[in-house]
């Protein structure tokens, strides 16, 4: 079967994959996709989720581990949390470069050298011996990660073809979503059961296995080495969108976003990103990041739709841990699994929504799941809530949640990639991630803000100080009257910061209603 497999991958043709020729050609030879996701298909769609989710799961699964490594270390919250910042910051700066290496040197290898700086980086985490070393480790771990995504995402696109990106966007994002919603909860387990050191070595055997797999179902690379790399585009976007996030994400530590920690960098970062928005459209015949993509209008749609959804989704994920801990006093553990059906509303609807896509085109699907998204963040908005009577409801409004989640975030991400022309696909998916990654990020500071200083003006919530704040039981710790008053004062805070969540979330509707309403040609 091994054997098997290798002559067939090695039968394909070289990448860029069949079929990565515009449909409208008509030349001798030029490839006709099969309307059907065939096991080759699958089999590549399989390789590529297996990286994807050790990355996402890496994500996720560090979040539980902070005050373990704040007793493990010695150190303080506003260290250890670079190692989810340094994380972060790392992938940002990589992903801008994923389209220009990919043409380059080719999906296949780059792929494969992404995942494997991973894998090593996983290594070195867990043997870290010191707090400033696990941030670096988890920093080399935030280059390879950082490419794994868009890299994929190119290698899906150039081998479905844009009638059956859809369908297979849909089934490819089942197991990826086994790694937000797993990841709070095996990391957990897994630093109770084994210490922390196997949060990350459980990513050797599957980096690993991504890495064998890839080399046999992979099509054979062809890179472009003529193409000249914007070394100048290089020099201002990538420290500039670092130094901008890195400012964004002092937000909510600083309290304010007129702190200079806060506007300093991010006013430097914007002025870097605007020099090169610059020079990308007037200077270079190359740019790093293909800016004249947004001449294509459904690309621009798209892009435009994404990122004021993510700025209300990825904000909204980070609040409901602790929304869950402080105001309905539920154990990290069990935090973790009342998202549950968040994820599985996703299951539900994404293969739906990516059949929908390739029939009947992205835009009533992104409408729907929008709706949806919206309606499930309105739960959490409304009313003072009591853990006993309001939970069932709050579950309901989870699924609502994952529901919309799968009707919109698989559309809108195969929405541009559908229109581009063969050898554009490498820079239209790192477009699409840099805009998630910017979105997400402004999202979770906007709502930390406003959920923080919430907080802060809350005068029962000053005179509990920091047993109410803690996740402790207000009931068991505090003068009744005052445990009603901060509890109260607690979901005030947390429904006002849903309820932007929620605004944010509807205005993404107005550019989503010129998504295209027709299948791919």
């Amino acid at each position: 079967m091994l054997s098997s497999a290798m002559d067939e991958a090695r039968s394909v043709p070289a990448d860029p994959a069949p079929g990565n020729i515009d449909p409208r050609q008509s030349s001798p030879g030029a490839h006709s996709y099969v309307d059907h996701l065939d096991a080759r298909m699958l089999r590549i769609a399989g390789v590529c989720a297996l990286a994807s989710v050790m990355t996402i799961l890496d994500t996720t699964i560090v979040t539980v581990a902070q005050n373990t490594f704040i007793v493990q270390f010695g150190s303080t919250q506003a260290v250890v949390g670079w190692t989810m910042t340094g994380y972060l910051l790392a992938m940002a700066t990589v992903i801008p470069i994923a389209g220009w290496a990919a043409d380059r040197f080719g999906t296949k290898r780059l792929w494969m050298g992404s995942v494997l700086a991973f894998t090593l980086g996983s290594a070195l985490c867990a043997a870290a011996p010191t707090i400033l070393l696990l941030i670096i480790f988890r920093a080399v771990q935030g280059i390879g990660g950082g490419m794994v995504m868009p890299i994929g995402f190119t290698i899906l696109t150039r081998a479905a073809g844009p009638k059956r990106l859809g369908r297979l966007m849909g089934v490819l994002g089942i197991p990826m979503l086994l790694g937000p919603i797993g990841g709070p909860i095996l990391g957990g387990w897994i630093i109770d059961a084994y210490g922390w050191k196997w949060i990350f070595l459980i990513n050797l055997p599957l980096g690993l296995a991504a890495l064998l797999f890839a080399a046999i179902v992979f099509p054979r690379d062809c890179p472009a080495p003529s193409e000249s790399f914007d070394l100048f585009g290089v020099l201002l976007l990538v420290p500039g969108l670092a130094t901008f996030l890195f400012g964004v994400s002092a937000i909510p530590g600083r309290g304010t976003a007129a702190d200079r920690h806060v506007l300093v960098p991010a006013i430097v970062g914007l002025l870097l990103i605007a020099m090169f928005v610059h020079h990308a459209l007037h200077r270079a015949d190359h740019p790093l990041i293909d800016l004249r993509l947004f001449s294509n209008v459904v690309v621009t749609q798209a892009n435009l739709t994404l990122l004021v959804f993510a700025i209300a989704f990825f904000g909204t994920l980070l609040l409901l841990p602790t929304y869950f801990q402080q105001v309905l006093h539920l154990t990290p553990l069990q935090s973790g699994l009342y998202l549950i059906p968040h994820g599985l509303g996703a299951m539900v609807t994404m293969p739906v929504a990516g059949a929908f896509m390739d029939r009947r085109g992205p835009g009533k699907a992104v409408i729907l799941g929008i709706a949806l998204v919206a309606a499930g963040l309105a739960v959490f908005t409304v009313g003072v809530f009591e853990q006993a009577r309001y939970l069932p409801t709050l579950l309901v409004g989870l699924a609502t949640m994952g529901m919309g989640t799968g009707c919109a975030m698989t559309p809108l991400s195969g929405t541009a990639m559908r229109t581009l022309l063969p050898h554009q696909i490498a820079r239209g998916s790192t477009l699409i991630s840099v805009n998630q990654q910017v979105g997400g990020s402004i999202g979770a500071a906007l709502l930390s803000v406003i959920l923080t200083t919430q907080l802060t003006r809350s005068e029962s919530i000053s005179i509990a100080g920091t047993v109410a704040l803690s996740g402790a039981t207000p009931q068991q710790t505090l003068d009744p009257d005052l445990a009603s008053m901060v509890l109260q004062d607690l979901s005030h805070s947390y429904g006002l910061a849903f309820g932007v969540a929620t605004a944010l979330t509807l205005s993404s509707l107005i550019p989503a209603t010129f998504l295209p309403k027709t299948p791919a040609p």
